[in-house]
């Protein structure tokens, strides 16, 4: 019997598989801070979020939560809560600086310490090899609309899978692309804050190319029974009404958020209509012969980053659902396109409370992906959390989001989507991209200044759900 089958399951009403994985995430470059110890150079975050007027209040990512010298006290946060996982991702400019050339060996003991000490707690190493920190030498070489950059991104791949070995149990090559593409090239909201519409699809596409490159590289390096994943933000898309022109609307930003990645990935193949939506913008001629085959190389798991369903209808001039953006991110969908309220409570990042797209979402892949297994690499919230004068942070909104997205997890389990864990973003508050510090998603509080970690009432929530191996009758 393992220490999770013996854990107490009293009072559980929705309990969920015996080896279900239960985890949180993180992100290096949120997190880490170090930003240019033990050889680490600048990635496209750490210059993006040093211009001016890029992320809010000026904040940068230098020390974030550091988490770099504070490795052993996270993890202990990890132990008191319990959890059977922990995804993190390894910093590209710390372990391969400039995107070429041998690894450092600096940057690779900061990772062999970090998973070492997670595996002496019990918690399995879950890695993410890119989570947007990319080499700012790759960037002003071309970056991901370059195709050089796929090959790179392999070779650091292999340096990283080498020189971790057998100590991470499931490697993950991407954490959403459409972000890397869409948000770095099209909209110019994240970094580098490129605008160019061909561009995104070209990141898009060699971002597919690099994932499948890489998982032949991290297969070459590490033990058969190794994981290799992907992780995708897909989008569950609402048309607003059932009339033709709202449902081509929906099979719009379907293709360019969605089956841009998933038909390259799972079928070898791009969607037929995306060529065509977007061929006023580009005659996609960057596809090389045997491209989307090696896109296509097989993964053991999808990862899912869920936290609130997309509506839309025909119009023109699309925006974010959260926010105006200018130029717009949805590459052949500008003139066709426009986001719709979705009804309901809202988070701090006014984003919509629906758990139901996440329902809606895991039985589209169990329908259309019924052979790969499922994991939610992401889910959760940011609110306006502050410690009273007890020192207690009490998040009871955050409690409700989670058991509400949990009971759809498990509902789509027992509906036969075949999901595996489950990973609550995020651990720590940190860095929120363009947000800076103003945006908490953690469970465990973060004072800023002081670096003093304390866990909200959501921690204290989530490790009675793990104790439990299910979701107890109310929040």
């Amino acid at each position: 019997m393992t220490e999770l089958d013996a854990r107490p399951r009293a009072g559980a009403t929705l309990r969920f598989p015996e080896r279900f994985r239960w985890g949180t995430a993180t992100a290096a470059y949120q997190i880490e801070g170090a930003a240019d110890e033990d050889g680490r150079t600048p990635s496209i975050w750490d210059t993006f979020s040093r211009t001016p007027g890029r992320v809010r209040n000026g904040d940068t990512g230098d020390i974030a939560a550091d988490h770099y010298h504070r490795v052993g006290e996270d993890i202990a946060l990890m132990r008191r809560l319990g959890v059977t996982d922990y995804r993190f991702s390894i910093a590209w400019p710390r372990v391969q600086p400039t995107g070429r050339g041998p690894a450092v060996q600096k940057g690779l003991d900061f990772y062999r310490r970090l998973t070492d000490e997670l595996r002496a707690a019990g918690i399995r190493p879950v890695a993410t090899l890119y989570h947007w920190d990319l080499p700012q030498e790759l960037e002003d070489a071309g970056g991901w609309p370059h195709r050089e950059t796929a090959y790179r991104f392999a070779e650091y791949a292999g340096l990283a899978a080498e020189g971790l070995g057998d100590r991470v149990a499931t490697w993950t090559t991407l954490n959403e692309p459409w972000c890397s593409a869409f948000l770095g090239y099209g909209s110019g909201v994240h970094a580098p804050g490129r605008t160019s519409a061909v561009d995104s699809l070209r990141a898009a596409h060699h971002l597919n190319l690099a994932h499948g490159l890489a998982v032949r590289a991290v297969r070459a390096a590490v033990p058969a029974r190794a994981e290799v994943s992907l992780t995708l933000n897909l989008h569950a898309v609402r048309s607003r009404t059932d009339a033709p022109e709202d449902r081509d609307a929906a099979r719009r930003i379907d293709a360019v958020g969605n089956r841009i990645f998933l038909d390259p990935v799972f079928h070898g193949r791009l969607p037929e209509d995306l060529v065509d939506d977007t061929a006023p913008v580009t005659d996609w001629s960057f596809v090389e012969d045997g491209d989307l085959r090696a896109a296509a190389e097989p993964i053991d798991a999808l990862g899912i980053n869920y936290y609130s369903p997309t509506a839309v209808a025909a119009g023109a001039s699309p925006s974010s659902p959260s926010r105006s953006l200018s130029p717009s991110p949805w590459a052949g969908a500008e003139r066709h396109v426009r986001f719709v309220p979705v009804p309901g409570p809202r988070t701090a990042m006014d984003w919509p409370v629906d758990s139901g797209g996440l329902h809606e979402l895991l039985l589209r892949l169990r329908d259309d992906l019924p052979h790969v297994p499922l994991v939610i690499t992401e889910n959760g919230a940011a609110y306006e959390d502050y410690a009273d004068p007890s020192g207690e942070v009490k998040d009871p909104e955050r409690v409700a989001y989670l058991h509400a997205h949990l009971a759809a997890v498990h509902r789509a389990i027992e509906d036969g989507a075949d999901v595996r864990g489950y990973f609550l973003w995020s651990l720590l508050d940190n860095f929120e991209w363009a947000y800076g510090y103003s945006k908490r998603f953690g469970i465990v509080h973060v004072d800023f200044p002081t670096q003093r970690r304390t866990f909200k009432s959501s921690a204290h929530w989530y490790a009675d759900v793990i104790a439990r191996g299910g979701l107890p009758t109310r929040p």
